[in-house]
């Protein structure tokens, strides 16, 4: 199947981006996020386009950026918290080396912050983050090949496990850990 060489999928604030990124270094491929490309494609920021024209325009953006990524990207792309709520989205994963990226509540608070402009996270941040955690983690893992957890742990770490799990090659060296002293 030819498309992206690794999607990531995960809550807000996980570090898809972040990590997206260092993958795409590491493989010597580009990298693609699905929420910039709505953004571009609108011409204005997603909390913009919640607040103009509602979410279900939003996620029909979402939909058809998804769709278009799958089809036209070779690289690393980053998929929106939501993306996987759509059932043609899920069933264009289908195939694709998908990569769950997890954290915890606390974790969560910690990077989103509880003034962040995420339009789904306005009232009660704390309790918005765990209610569509509910509803989103069985969709995350029904799309995933590979669950990695981002707590407390460096993007570095995180980027490590995904090629190890995935069997990808890095095109960069990777620090190599000291080898035990042999005893005599």
């Amino acid at each position: 199947m030819t498309g992206p060489v690794v999607v990531l999928v995960g809550p807000m604030g996980v570090g898809k981006s972040t990590v997206g990124a260092l993958l795409a270094e590491r493989l010597g491929v580009e990298c693609r996020d699905t929420d910039q490309d709505i953004v571009e494609t609108a011409g204005k920021p997603i909390s913009e386009i919640f607040l103009d024209e509602g979410e279900p325009h939003f996620r029909a953006l979402e939909r058809a950026a998804v769709r278009a990524a799958l089809a036209e990207h070779t690289g690393v792309l980053s998929l929106g918290g939501g993306a996987v709520l759509a059932e043609e989205t899920r069933a264009l994963l289908a195939g694709h080396p998908v990569v769950f990226l997890e954290m915890g509540v606390n974790e969560a608070v910690k990077r989103v912050g509880l003034d962040a402009p995420r339009p789904l996270l306005v009232i009660n941040p704390r309790q918005q983050w765990r209610k569509l955690m509910e509803e989103r983690r069985p969709l995350y893992t029904e799309v995933a090949r590979v669950v990695v957890s981002t707590e407390d742990r460096t993007p570095e770490e995180v980027a490590d496990e995904i090629l190890a799990a995935l069997g990808l090659p890095s095109t960069q060296p990777q620090n190599p850990s000291p080898q035990p002293e042999k005893q005599q």
